[in-house]
């Protein structure tokens, strides 16, 4: 007759009672012993806008915007990067890069005011240079005609023109705003879905005209069905250099910002030249501009370097 043991752990002989304190040892021995994993994964925050058709985050276009699809193309080739995307208002991506955060936009004007909180790459995009965007109706109310000085426009104290806080709309362009800042006739708005509400605000009449992009006025006037009520002024003051065509990726004033933007603009390099790449803006250009549109990508964009 065998009896039991008490407690039952006597019974087991030295080595079976000393492996269940082993085992654990040994691996912690291991974990200590091994070399630290080389390079652990850095990350970074895309800054984002509810800006269609620059980053469009709802309906069927979802994920289709220029911006979305350039930003999907410089995460591709980042992968040993952790990617994350955060929308929010011009403002917030100023106090992020202003805070040194592991922050970047891919697609800024550059500006003095910038460079002194934002590492920029080469030209990240090359688009069609700012207008003033009216209804059709109030085209007298401009001069009847299709370019007209800013300035001018500005000095009309019967015309409300809208412009985003915070936003850059080229150099010349902002040169004229600033001087003009804070009159009664320039109305400063900043929220979500920034461009859709201003948009909303001329279609109103709240506002005679505003300052955007080309398809970014066309966008928009078919998604609230008045793309044949809507038509966009050039701006003479606009059309001094190229500089109010391009675009750029900044990223915060940090050696991490220096650090990634030189990764960056070896992947601008290999990618700009690339269908795909170019595609990304063209699909949002009316017809009649895209044989200009690639005549200047090729002589221009692509041989920009700074």
């Amino acid at each position: 007759m065998t009896l039991p043991c008490h407690p039952p752990a006597a019974c087991l002989n030295v080595g079976d009672r000393l492996r269940p304190v082993a085992i654990p040892i040994l691996l912690l021995l291991t974990m200590l012993l091994q070399p630290p994993a080389a390079g652990a994964q850095d990350s970074v925050t895309w800054m984002e806008a509810d800006a269609p058709p620059f980053f469009i985050q709802r309906g069927p276009d979802k994920g289709q915007g220029y911006e979305d699809i350039i930003s999907r193309i410089i995460r591709e080739d980042l992968p040993d990067y952790t990617h994350h995307r955060v929308s929010a208002t011009i403002s917030r991506h100023y106090r992020d890069f202003k805070n040194g955060e592991k922050v970047c936009n891919v697609g800024l004007y550059k500006t003095p005011e910038r460079e002194r909180f934002i590492y920029f790459s080469i030209p990240s995009f090359f688009t069609l240079p700012t207008v003033i965007i009216i209804k059709k109706e109030r085209f007298a109310e401009f001069g009847g005609t299709k370019t007209v000085q800013l300035e001018k426009v500005l000095q009309n104290r019967n015309l409300l023109i809208g412009r985003a806080r915070s936003r850059s709309y080229g150099r010349y362009v902002d040169e004229i705003l600033d001087r003009h800042r804070g009159r009664k006739n320039l109305f400063v708005y900043e929220g979500e879905q920034l461009s859709l509400n201003f948009f909303r605000m001329l279609q109103r009449d709240r506002l005679d005209g505003l300052i955007g992009l080309p398809e970014e006025a066309m966008y928009l006037a078919e998604q609230l069905g008045i793309r044949d009520r809507i038509m966009t002024l050039t701006i003479e003051e606009n059309q001094q250099g190229m500089e109010s065509w391009l675009s750029y990726v900044g990223c915060s004033k940090t050696p991490w910002g220096r650090k990634i933007i030189a990764r960056i603009n070896e992947i601008l390099e290999k990618e700009r030249p690339t269908e795909r790449y170019r595609a990304a803006y063209e699909r949002w250009l009316d017809p009649s501009s895209l044989e200009r549109y690639r005549k200047l990508y090729r002589k221009i964009f692509l041989q920009v370097r700074q």
